[in-house]
């Protein structure tokens, strides 16, 4: 249960154009971190401002690659909204049906390159309190990455933590985004949830 009110239709300028920003970019749903976040303009509009900048200028990061680090620091802050939405974000914009379906279990899982399961190991060390980037880990992320593709790849990761731990922190759950879709038939002509 939510610990602050989830109106259904946000009140005040901010609140209404936030949730009409909603409508567009979340299927139509006004979500329930907008809703959360209209309880407090500040925080509603700078989560809005940074989202904007975001979808605006960080544009160095390959998509996939970006959505593995997003779903895997979701997993490990232990958001069910975040990865609802992941689920259905990642089935939706193409991705591998699967690499969806592995991402909990991705040391073990044979479908990931080295880049990806890099990305995928930066992701979950990024996520612990503290954060622990080994010298190992420091060199091959170097190695892999130009310095302004790793700086947008920390920078996703710290996002994800933030809306994750907010979602988390204030009891914001599923809203059913998973249910809308599924992935793609496997090669035996079975489909799958993750």
């Amino acid at each position: 249960m939510a610990l602050v009110p989830i109106p259904e239709h946000p009140a005040g300028l901010l609140g209404r154009y936030a949730a009409r920003y909603s409508r567009k970019q979340f299927d139509g749903l006004v979500v329930d971190p907008v809703k959360a976040g209209s309880n407090h303009t500040g925080v509603l509009m700078a989560h809005g401002a940074e989202e904007t900048v975001v979808a605006k200028k960080w544009t160095k990061l390959d998509r996939e690659l970006r959505w593995l680090a997003l779903m895997r620091v979701s997993q490990v802050i232990g958001c069910s909204w975040c990865t609802d939405y992941g689920y259905f974000d990642g089935v939706t914009n193409g991705m591998d049906p699967a690499k969806i379906r592995a991402v909990a279990t991705w040391r073990s899982s044979d479908v990931y390159d080295d880049t990806e399961r890099l990305v995928l190991e930066y992701a979950e060390a990024a996520s612990q309190t503290p954060a622990e980037i080994g010298d190992m880990l420091a060199e091959r992320l170097r190695r892999a990455f130009a310095p302004d593709v790793l700086v947008e790849l920390a920078g996703y990761i710290a996002l994800e933590n933030q809306r994750s731990r907010f979602n988390a922190a204030l009891g914001l759950q599923s809203q059913g985004f998973s249910d809308r879709c599924e992935i793609p038939a496997t090669a035996n002509g079975s489909t799958a949830r993750v």
